[in-house]
């Protein structure tokens, strides 16, 4: 009998008004316990943080992919989200039979994939790839925020808050901010 590979893939940061959009997939071991799988934005930082650790000790295999904000303004936030996608998948070093991915587009692989709306609530593996990707993510932004602490990106991860657009009214935008998302394009 063969082991089959089944791969969940989530993104982090579509929202944002700063920083790259992030996806990771995963291969989740049995060993894991899924029932501790959630949707990480029903987690503190501190518990996903925990989570995240407890996760990647228990997966066969992680991929990540990126799209800067700058391939962002150059390909639209859409077309981002499924190339990081598909670099999270092609990034596993095992490839997976099946591909569970969040939300209702799938990005162009060579591997059967099914969409799951709120996939993150539903699916473990989802979950767990939601859990990693924001992690990875946040981490990413509180690096940004000590080069640029004028713009609270350690408070706020680059989505678009009263502080985070009022911060951009008073020095204008930085090389990380996406310039085709309003207000900035305005």
């Amino acid at each position: 009998m063969t082991s089959q590979f089944l791969a969940g893939v989530d993104e982090v940061g579509r929202g944002c008004l700063a920083g790259p959009v992030i996806s990771v997939a995963i291969i989740l071991k049995d060993t894991i316990d899924r029932s501790l799988m959630v949707d990480s934005k029903k987690l503190s930082p501190l518990r996903r943080a925990k989570l995240a650790s407890y996760i990647l000790e228990h997966s066969c295999s992680v991929g990540v992919g990126e799209c800067s904000n700058h391939m962002i303004d150059k390909v639209n936030i859409h077309n981002a989200t499924l190339e990081s996608m598909r670099l999270a998948i092609m990034n596993l070093h095992l490839m997976p039979d099946l591909a569970y991915i969040d939300g209702i587009h799938k990005p162009d692989i060579d591997i059967n994939s099914k969409c799951f709306i709120q996939g993150d609530n539903l699916i473990p593996e989802i979950s767990a790839a939601s859990i990693v990707a924001k992690v990875l993510r946040d981490n990413m932004m509180l690096r940004l925020d000590k080069i640029l602490p004028v713009y609270g990106f350690s408070r706020h991860k680059g989505y678009g808050t009263k502080e985070h657009i009022h911060a951009i009214d008073l020095f204008g935008p930085s090389v990380y901010h996406r310039f085709t998302f309003a207000p900035i394009k305005n």
